[in-house]
């Protein structure tokens, strides 16, 4: 499969290798492009891209693996690997929900010679839902990577983030969506449970918290992957890892009692991803939250709780 295409600077870089600066050559290749050696070299350059992502996804599956054994081993072993890619993730970077931000998300996830790359430094600035995306992503690759995973073509592009989704359409749709978008998604498509009882959650865990007793139109909701309870000063505190305001990229506390409410989900069956191809284009339920209210029982309904 065929990478990117080579942008200005990459081609700047084969010229100035190619031809020394001022040379008549140069002057030459730049009033026709057509330059044989040129474009052999370009070829070339592409190869050797190709060539360096597989070796740095390698590498990346060796520090991976023995940076998960540093954390605690009593966690489900894909709740360990879901923090191992929070601690992959950039820090900062600023928070936005301009659409320039789904943009810069966009181009974080591709295809390159067979595998699915996440480059989150991309997606900058970024918002809530976004930033949990991107580790999902990551977590999914990196159980593709150990050969712990096998998901076909049409599966793996169904996770792609298009251009003007919906919110509801596809994958990235259903949990970018207004109310329980992940959490639903997990129970439409079987990919782990459920829950709001804070006693059951475990660090590694996706999270959706709202702020208010509000669901959908009027909600005030914070996509997060949930880190624990901590005592501080005699108050109990939430921390969490997501792009938050205004800093982006990075862990934040919160008082327990600021979170109204929250449903977890924990990811257990990702091999599940699989049924999005029998699955309706678009969940009505969570797209009609865009102009619709919910009660918070009718949306843990939803999501089989």
């Amino acid at each position: 499969m065929s990478g990117p295409p080579m942008n200005t600077a990459e081609r700047q870089i084969i010229l100035q290798a190619v031809f020394p600066p001022g040379s008549s050559a140069l002057v030459s290749y730049q009033g026709n492009q057509t330059g044989c050696a040129v474009r052999k070299l370009c070829d070339q350059w592409k190869m050797l891209r190709r060539v360096l992502l597989s070796l740095v996804g390698t590498l990346g599956l060796f520090f991976s693996a023995n940076a998960e054994e540093s954390l605690d081993a009593s966690l489900p072993k894909l709740n360990r690997i879901v923090l191992e890619k929070v601690r992959e993730m950039p820090q900062g970077g600023s928070y936005s929900t301009h659409p320039v931000a789904t943009i810069r998300l966009k181009s974080a996830a591709h295809f390159e010679s067979g595998k699915f790359f996440v480059l989150p430094g991309s997606a900058s600035p970024s918002y809530c839902s976004g930033a949990t995306y991107l580790v999902f992503l990551k977590t999914v690759e990196e159980l593709r990577a150990r050969s712990q995973l096998s998901l076909d073509y049409e599966t793996l592009n169904a996770l792609m983030i298009r251009e003007g989704q919906r919110d509801g359409a596809g994958v990235w749709g259903r949990w970018n969506a207004n109310g329980p978008g992940t959490a639903r998604l997990f129970h439409e498509l079987g990919l782990g449970k459920n829950f709001d009882d804070f006693a059951k959650a475990l660090p590694g865990d996706f999270m959706k918290i709202f702020w208010t007793s509000e669901v959908g139109k009027l909600e005030r909701g914070h996509s997060v992957v949930f880190l624990g309870t901590e005592k501080r000063d005699g108050v109990e505190q939430v921390r969490f890892w997501s792009s938050n305001v205004p800093a982006g990229y990075g862990e934040k506390s919160v008082p327990r009692t600021k979170i109204a409410q929250a449903i977890f989900s924990r990811l257990e069956a990702p091999e599940n991803l699989a049924r999005i191809k029998t699955a309706p284009e678009l969940d009505a339920y969570l797209a009609g939250l865009l102009t619709n209210r919910s009660s918070f029982e009718a949306a843990k309904k939803k999501c089989g709780m």
